[in-house]
């Protein structure tokens, strides 16, 4: 991310700075890598440590499947009925040690805030629309929408209408992909978006309040509470790399080609072991001869998620909006019968869709056997 200041800060860091009432304000230096990554440096009314009450709530980890034969997956998660609050509504459908991916329907607002300790978290807003109060500040959120919430930021999810998410609960720092960023750290001309499709915070809201605030934060594999004795949203300005921001889908430009395009150029962001792409709205491929869908193929060294969004994706029979399919390693996958040749003299494809490829394997929760279709394995079977 690019340098961003809001609110009130001193002209040198690590200075005094003062309220009216000759009090300092409380500075905070959040960053990731020990001092080496990406920080910002906050200012507080008050003690970002002053905790009134601490206690280990539950594990979060969810319990993985046993293994059973190597198949490709399809769940769908429209049958899912959790729902509640953006904590609450969470229902984790798979994971690794390198992230843990599910969804939400979000249906009311958070009484109490919330920080992950464990890594950054990337939340997809399939529908819905409303904010994102943060100690960086307030973000709008709407459908399409990427947001981005580093390690350690107290927030908390205030939907307008119901709202959901797909989300990933990363162990490690979410970026934009290294070969679309110079030396600097600044996208380049052949990257399919740029800086000025990134929004920060909207606005940075303070509340000097004393009183108990709990703060739920995952950390360590637990969810523990920490009851703060002041409003956890009492910052008066920051500045620095390191804050959340959004990316809205509609604004990925598609990279294509006479002949067809292999998957990375959809990728949108990276983690440890893991990437995100973009699948959006294209034109087809302009060889005279070009076949639109993709070809088969061995994903030999990552699993491959694709969570479906919009439209009719053209490579695939019998998948509605907000299923999940996986494709392991292992064994290859591709087209359902029909459609490689259905593809052939089409101009362009309305599909939109969300795919995680991962280089550990992806583990099937339990609790996902419920809204799995169990037959999705043999639907590549020639009639």
């Amino acid at each position: 991310m690019y340098y961003r200041q809001m609110g009130s800060i001193p002209h040198k860091r690590h200075t005094m700075f003062k309220k009216e009432d000759g009090t300092l304000y409380r500075e905070q230096v959040m960053g990731t890598k020990g001092f080496s990554g990406s920080q910002s440096i906050l200012y507080h009314h008050y003690l970002p440590t002053e905790v009134v009450k601490s206690e280990v709530l539950y594990s979060y980890l969810p319990e993985y499947e046993e293994q059973s034969a190597l198949n490709h997956r399809h769940l769908m998660t429209k049958a899912v009925q959790k729902k509640g609050n953006a904590i609450d509504a969470r229902e984790y459908l798979l994971g690794n040690s390198d992230l843990l991916i599910g969804t939400a329907l979000v249906t009311e607002a958070m009484t109490n805030y919330y920080r992950n300790g464990d890594g950054d978290e990337m939340l997809f807003i399939h529908y819905g629309f409303g904010k994102i109060e943060t100690m960086f500040g307030t973000l709008s959120y709407r459908a399409g929408d990427y947001v981005i919430i580093p390690i350690g930021t107290i927030y908390r999810f205030v939907p307008s209408e119901e709202t959901k998410v797909l989300f990933i609960e990363s162990f490690s720092q979410l970026t934009t992909p290294k070969r679309y960023r110079n030396e600097y750290g600044q996208l380049l001309e052949h990257s399919p978006f740029c800086e000025r499709d990134l929004r920060g915070p909207d606005k940075l809201e303070t509340y000097n309040e004393k009183g108990e605030f709990e703060v739920l934060t995952k950390s360590r594999g637990y969810m523990h509470s920490h009851v703060l004795g002041h409003h956890p949203l009492d910052v008066v300005g920051w500045d620095g790399y390191l804050y959340p921001w959004v990316f809205n889908i509609e604004d990925f430009e598609p990279i294509t080609g006479r002949v067809h395009q292999p998957p990375p150029v959809h990728q949108t962001f990276e983690g440890h072991n893991f990437v995100v792409c973009s699948f959006v709205p294209r034109l087809y491929d302009y060889h005279p001869e070009a076949i639109p869908a993709p070809y088969y193929h061995s994903n030999v060294n990552s699993d491959e998620l694709l969570y479906y969004v919009e439209g009719n994706f053209m490579s695939r029979k019998g998948i509605e909006k907000e299923s999940i399919t996986l494709h392991p390693s292992g064994i290859p996958h591709g087209p359902h019968p029909g459609t490689t040749e259905a593809s052939i003299g089409k101009k362009e494809t309305l599909e939109l869709a969300v795919m995680i490829d991962t280089f550990k394997p992806l583990k099937v929760v339990k609790k996902a056997h419920k809204i799995e279709d169990k037959n999705y394995m043999f639907t590549w079977k020639e009639k």
